[in-house]
């Protein structure tokens, strides 16, 4: 490790912005906040000084409280100026929720193509309950029967709750793509594993980072696996993007990410990611010296008690973690005679003759 390299993260501004006001975090980029209605009760946002408009970089939930804060913003440190553009980082809707309300007051929304696709998709695919492909995802994964029953009856969380209407038409914001913002060029880099194609902003003129959820200080998004995909390995993704952006991390770079506090330390953060997860698969890998199902796998990954208010994030996140076992050839899964999925530690040749 470079001797110059910090051992711990240092958060520049400790304090959030209060409700409906600004803090500039580097000449000409501002940081506010949106609420949220969860545990994790705010999502970061930023609005970038073009000169002659603002570029906001996420957005938060489509709600009654959001606009209003908007509203406030708009009427105040931001009026005289029109946001001429909005960049969404990926397609959850605690970052994409308003880019429709934006765009129908004429600002252009700037994504990835993935992030585009999967957004408009979900906003028009509402459901009155769950759809029988996830609601069998669910049954072979071994959701706790009661927590089944109860949510196969019920309306399922649906994007166009908190998502404005997307009109069609967007710009595609490619890996290496390099564009002025706020009196800098920004580079496009893409990350995956917690959303497909996420965009994150390196600024070519500065050490400033945008880092959306793909870089987080204290916590670690979520890597899960849906029943539109149940064969997938989301944690590879993840891992070799932490890899693919330590080549580029720098101490000093100022990462402005999509929850918790601007922090500097990326290199160090980045092995963090990467180590924890590595911990957590071997922990997970220890705990499959029988045949498991994925809802009894909670507590080698999260190591804390698993409420029903997040037990479904908790579900499809072990899901992500036994799929990368069966994918690097560490544990194998089969159907039990219920049909529900059990994994199990393949144990080498050489530790079976030991």
């Amino acid at each position: 490790m470079d001797g110059d390299e910090p051992t711990t993260l240092r958060y520049p501004f400790p304090d959030p912005p209060h409700e409906g006001t600004l803090t500039e975090v580097a000449e000409g980029v501002f940081w506010t906040r949106l609420p949220l209605p969860m545990a994790l009760d705010h999502v970061n946002v930023y609005v970038l000084d073009d000169g002659d408009g603002w570029t906001v970089f996420d957005t938060g939930f489509d709600t009654i409280r959001s606009r209003g804060i908007w509203a406030t913003l708009l009427a105040g440190p931001l009026r005289g100026k029109q946001v001429h553009r909005v960049i969404a980082s990926h397609h959850h809707p605690d970052h994409i929720g308003l880019a429709g309300w934006f765009q129908a007051g004429g600002a252009a929304l700037w994504t990835s193509r993935t992030a585009w696709l999967f957004a408009r998709m979900l906003v028009l695919d509402e459901q009155d309950r769950p759809l029988p492909e996830t609601v069998e995802f669910w049954r072979r994964a071994g959701m706790d029967a009661a927590i089944l029953e109860q949510r196969r009856t019920e309306r399922p969380f649906n994007f166009c709750d908190v998502v404005a209407p997307l009109p069609l038409g967007f710009h595609q914001l490619r890996e290496g793509a390099v564009f002025r913002a706020a009196g800098r060029d920004w580079e496009v880099r893409l990350g995956q594993g917690h959303a497909p194609d996420q965009v994150t902003l390196w600024s070519r003129d500065c050490p400033l980072v945008l880092g959306a959820d793909q870089l987080l200080p204290s916590i670690s998004p979520n890597l899960g696996v849906y029943a539109t995909e149940p064969e997938a390995d989301p944690v590879a993704d993840w891992l070799e993007s932490c890899t693919r952006f330590q080549a580029v991390a720098r101490p000093d770079h100022l990462v402005l990410p999509g929850h918790k506090l601007p922090f500097t330390g990326l290199p160090l953060r980045l092995r963090q990611k990467i180590d924890n997860h590595h911990g957590a698969l071997r922990r997970l890998s220890g705990h499959l010296h029988k045949p498991r199902c994925a809802s009894d796998c909670f507590a080698p990954l999260f190591k804390r008690e698993i409420t029903e208010a997040v037990y479904g994030l908790a579900l499809v996140e072990a899901i992500a973690h036994l799929n990368h076992l069966v994918a690097t050839r560490q544990a194998e899964r089969r159907a039990d005679a219920d049909g529900v999925w059990r994994w199990e530690a393949i144990v080498p040749r050489d530790a079976q003759k030991a």
